[in-house]
């Protein structure tokens, strides 16, 4: 028998790879490098097309996710410039984008303070389910926007009062009211914000124990067009700044995200943000009534940075286009 010896080659065809012309690879990577500019420079609010530029800011997190793409088309490009220039782009937005997943360990030694903030959506969101999260939750403090009168009164017969006995209301019309319920016993204070906007109560908390904790109840405008833009950014900029004789928490519906220049300068005023430091700071609050999940995260509860936070959450009331938002924090132990 011959043993035969079958030689040969075995050929592979060569694989394709993707090729981008630069021309597409710059037309693709060009709005994601504006974009990380004008989020470095603050400039959302200097766009001239009323409240677009300000409205677009908020969806930083999905266009710092899609740069990726973008990263990968400047690849197949081969040309040097344009990928530094994608990477970059997504690298300057991821940086500011990524460190609101990580959080930071809570460092002060007080008594604690839990506190949940929801918008009522005129006045329709369910008040049992709202009591329901009290009852939960045990807040000390519940601020409440868009509190009307009729939403005053369905609170009160779901038995909030029960839970919350103090309250400063400047309940209205529409989106107008806002109210802030407590544990323990209020003070009001001074009213501080431009004229034309919607109330924003405040007042001054008596804990039992630790320092006196001011609460303001915030909602801003929403940014809708040129002229409510400005009072947004006037809302924003009136906000009182943390002060060394008080632990001010600022609570409520922004009409604002991590993105935007304008409330960044209120953190600049002293303050953290209480979802951003347990690592909740991409959880979405509204709109909460579509059937999509939440996009965009308006919804925050502010606190002075001697404080810490500890946990927050967020939690769906029917009737509401916003997810009610519970941050539970630790004060300091003296100021």
């Amino acid at each position: 028998m011959t043993k035969l010896d079958v030689g040969g080659e075995i050929v592979s065809p060569p694989r394709r790879r993707l090729r981008v012309s630069p021309r597409t690879a710059w037309i693709v990577v060009a709005p994601f490098a504006v974009w990380a500019a004008a989020r470095l420079a603050g400039a959302d609010g200097a766009v001239p097309l009323g409240g677009v530029g300000v409205a677009l800011m908020t969806g930083t997190p999905y266009v710092a996710a899609t740069s990726l793409l973008a990263v990968a088309i400047a690849r197949a490009a081969r040309r040097t410039a344009v990928i530094v220039v994608a990477v970059a782009a997504s690298v300057l937005l991821a940086a500011v984008v990524l460190p609101r997943a990580a959080g930071s360990a809570p460092t002060a030694t007080g008594p604690p303070l839990r506190i949940l903030t929801v918008n009522l959506f005129f006045g329709a969101g369910d008040a049992a389910t709202v009591v329901d999260l009290v009852r939960r939750l045990r807040p000390d403090v519940l601020t409440t926007q868009e509190l009307t009168h009729e939403a005053v009164e369905a609170l009160d017969a779901a038995g909030v009062a029960r839970l919350l006995p103090y309250r400063h209301l400047e309940d209205g019309p529409g989106p107008s009211g806002s109210g802030i319920y407590a544990r323990h016993p209020l003070s009001a204070a001074p009213d501080f914000v431009p004229e034309g906007g919607h109330h924003m109560p405040r007042a001054r908390l008596a804990l039992p124990s630790g320092p006196p904790v001011e609460i303001v109840d915030v909602h801003t405008l929403a940014p809708l067009n040129a002229p409510y833009t400005a009072q947004w950014e006037a809302d924003l900029a009136a906000l009182p700044a943390a002060s060394p004789g008080v632990v001010r928490v600022l609570a409520g519906d922004f009409n604002a995200s991590l993105d935007h220049a304008a409330l960044r300068a209120v953190l600049g005023r002293g303050y953290a943000d209480a979802a951003d430091a347990t690592g909740d700071g991409l959880t979405a609050t509204w709109p909460a009534n579509r059937w999509f999940p939440p996009l965009i995260t308006i919804d925050h509860v502010l606190y002075d940075q001697r404080a810490s936070a500890v946990r927050t959450g967020v939690h769906r009331v029917a009737g509401s286009d916003h997810l009610a938002f519970y941050a539970e924090l630790r004060l300091p132990g003296r100021i």
